[in-house]
């Protein structure tokens, strides 16, 4: 039995605005065991982005612990939290505007292999871009090319090289095949699953597309408004939803046959403002199961089946 290798405690990220705080990220919680893929969904804005960022300290999170291989990574230093990035790494949604445009391929791959110290001698340096290019299936004849020169996909390459550089154990991919095209996506997203396979990367995969991370990710987890409300295997979240969000999700996936469409739930009513929001269930005010209580108490996160998680008081 694998051990989970990073552990998340509720997890808190609050953003001050002139009305009031922004709960982004409200006490979430849950393990990714080693070379599993934890695949995290919702809607723009529900915080699902902010919680990978929070995990990585990109952005600094307002309460909660995160525990990666036994260390507390909420209480290192600046110093510590420098070295412990050579094990934890993060992809970008968008491959051009997280690049330098002012770097060639091989400059971008050799950065993080510098600023670590990882390799001192540079003909070794430009012996290990050329093995991370062949890595992530980018031509050596890319060697001295700049982004703007290169399509979507060999773009995401080189930040999948990027990451892979300071030999890290842990990837957060966050959206990492939204902006390209459908063909490309599938390539990225093969890419991805060979390297976990050869070298047992885990990953939090941050993701909109339903249809996306069922195939890629072991465990399904649900984002609303900052809170986690369904956690379950892949397979078994998409065979048995329990929360009418996510029954909701995916419906909306389309179907390529005249036979099998589902009927499409339509969610209706106004979205809760995540700017200090009331103690209550945060999708009473779309939910067409929802009673007085809902409105009034907050579920919690709770398994109601063996590995399945969902925070509805319908599911009791």
């Amino acid at each position: 039995m694998s051990k989970p290798l990073l552990v998340v405690n509720n997890l808190v990220k609050y953003f001050s605005t002139k009305k009031g705080r922004l709960h982004a990220v409200d006490d979430v919680s849950f393990q990714i065991d080693k070379g599993r893929t934890l695949g995290m969904v919702g809607e723009s804005g529900c915080g699902k982005s902010t919680t990978g960022r929070s995990i990585l300290r990109l952005i600094e999170p307002t309460s909660g612990e995160i525990i990666f291989d036994n260390v507390a990574v909420n209480r290192l230093s600046d110093s510590e939290m420098r070295r412990m990035r050579t094990r934890m790494q993060i992809v970008f949604q968008d491959p051009f505007s997280s690049l330098n445009p002012r770097m060639t391929v091989s400059q971008a791959i050799e950065e993080p292999i510098k600023l670590h110290g990882i390799v001192q001698d540079p003909h070794a340096r430009v012996k290990r871009v050329l093995e991370l290019m062949d890595t992530v299936g980018l031509a050596s004849r890319l060697y001295n090319t700049y982004p703007h020169e290169l399509d979507g996909g060999r773009r995401q390459r080189i930040g999948i090289a990027r990451a892979l550089a300071v030999n890290p154990e842990f990837i957060v991919c966050d959206e990492p095949v939204s902006a390209l095209d459908v063909s490309i996506q599938a390539q990225i997203l093969n890419l991805l699953e060979d390297l976990q396979n050869s070298m047992g990367l885990t990953y939090l995969f941050i993701t909109h597309d339903l249809s996306v991370v069922h195939h890629f990710s072991d465990e399904i987890a649900v984002m609303y408004l900052g809170k986690l409300i369904e956690k379950a295997p892949s397979d078994q979240l998409f065979q048995t939803p329990m929360h009418p969000y996510t029954q909701a999700l995916l419906s909306a996936i389309p179907v390529p046959s005249l036979h099998n469409r589902k009927e499409r739930i339509l969610m209706k009513g106004e979205i809760t403002s995540p700017i200090d929001p009331p103690a209550a269930c945060r999708f009473a005010s779309r939910c067409p199961y929802a009673t007085d209580r809902c409105f009034h108490e907050e579920p919690k996160l709770i398994e109601r089946e063996q590995r399945h998680q969902v925070a509805c008081f319908r599911c009791v």
